[in-house]
């Protein structure tokens, strides 16, 4: 598997000095988001609002009134939970083109709750002429800016950093969702990280004699239900939806949504936290104890089919163990 060193601080440079109307704004997170070397070669495009995110949020909804359109920079726990009546008065209501890049989201950082993002898709989701994306490999890093600068409305990403795998060869294209594997017993939707996971036990499975359809989703509102409930129709057992978010209001509950308002009777496991917070610890170390990692959908799988498949840890992809601080600075978490 490919990895990518820091594929969004290329990606944003590359497409934003194209854009002289696009601005980048920091809350003193500039290294942490990888726009450090923006920030020194492109100083009349970037602004330091310092560890004050109500006061950016305003600050950006004005930039967009006056014709710009800021990417706003932060650790997504930082963009909705401080700032939301601002997101909502200054950006949401007036649909600012303004681009909210959250940065570790979900369990993908050791920081505890203070600065996991587990219920961002819920809140994000609610709010009205919001779009909510979220990428899953280097590939969709890597465009992510230019489909979130295509909205014509405000945009919250769910942004990896640091080594990501290159999972896909195409581009993210928003409403567009992946077709990864077209089994027939259990289908199974990811998105971000927890598709990795996915991944590593399909082809246990398949050897097992368990047919996966999988999904991957980097659109999270709009949600396409029309497509998962033709897909959620072809398979025999039911529908697994892993991710790293709150399974409450998240993408578990869009599915639930989805099939209960087509009155479409299919079993629905949902994986993911399940009503707590998280501890710190590393990604992998976390995925486990939550619930959220391959051998976790396997066993789901076992619950849904009634068939014991017998595979355990060995039997599966191997586990990317990367480091739990960043090689820049141990606080930036």
């Amino acid at each position: 598997m490919e990895m990518v060193n820091r594929p969004y601080a290329k990606a944003f440079e590359d497409y934003a000095v194209q854009h002289p109307e696009v601005l980048c704004l920091s809350a003193d997170l500039t290294s942490s988001c990888e726009i450090d070397g923006f920030r020194d070669r492109h100083p009349d495009q970037f602004l330091s609002l310092g560890m004050a995110e109500q006061n950016m949020l305003s600050f950006a909804g004005g930039l967009g009134l006056a014709g710009f359109r800021p990417f706003l920079h932060s650790f997504g726990v930082f963009l909705y939970r401080r700032p939301y009546d601002q997101l909502m008065a200054s950006i949401a209501y007036p649909r600012r083109q303004v681009r909210l890049m959250g940065f570790l989201p979900g369990i993908t950082t050791p920081g505890g709750m203070t600065h996991q993002a587990i219920e961002d898709i819920s809140v994000m989701r609610t709010i009205p002429n919001m779009t909510v994306l979220e990428a899953g490999d280097a590939t969709e890093v890597e465009s992510i800016v230019a489909a979130a600068d295509s909205v014509d409305g405000p945009v919250y990403c769910r942004i990896l950093r640091g080594a990501v795998p290159r999972l896909f060869d195409t581009p993210l294209e928003i409403g567009k969702i992946r077709v990864l594997a077209e089994g027939t017993d259990v289908l199974v939707i990811t998105a971000g990280i927890t598709t990795e996971e996915a991944i590593r036990a399909r082809a246990a499975l398949d050897r097992a004699g368990v047919s996966v359809r999988h999904l991957h989703l980097n659109t999270l509102k709009p949600f396409d239900a029309a497509t998962i409930l033709g897909h959620a129709e072809a398979v025999k057992h039911g529908v697994i939806t892993l991710e790293n978010h709150l399974v409450t209001g998240g993408i578990g509950s869009m599915v639930a949504e989805a099939l209960a308002e087509a009155g479409l009777s299919r079993r629905l496991i949902r994986l993911g936290l399940q009503d707590t917070y998280a501890h710190g610890g590393s990604r992998p170390y976390l995925m486990r104890y939550y619930g959220m990692d391959a051998l976790s959908l396997v066993r789901a799988v076992e619950r849904l089919t009634g068939q014991q498949t017998g595979i355990d840890e060995d039997a599966l992809g191997a586990v990317r163990v990367e480091a739990v601080h960043s090689v820049v600075k141990a606080e930036a978490l």
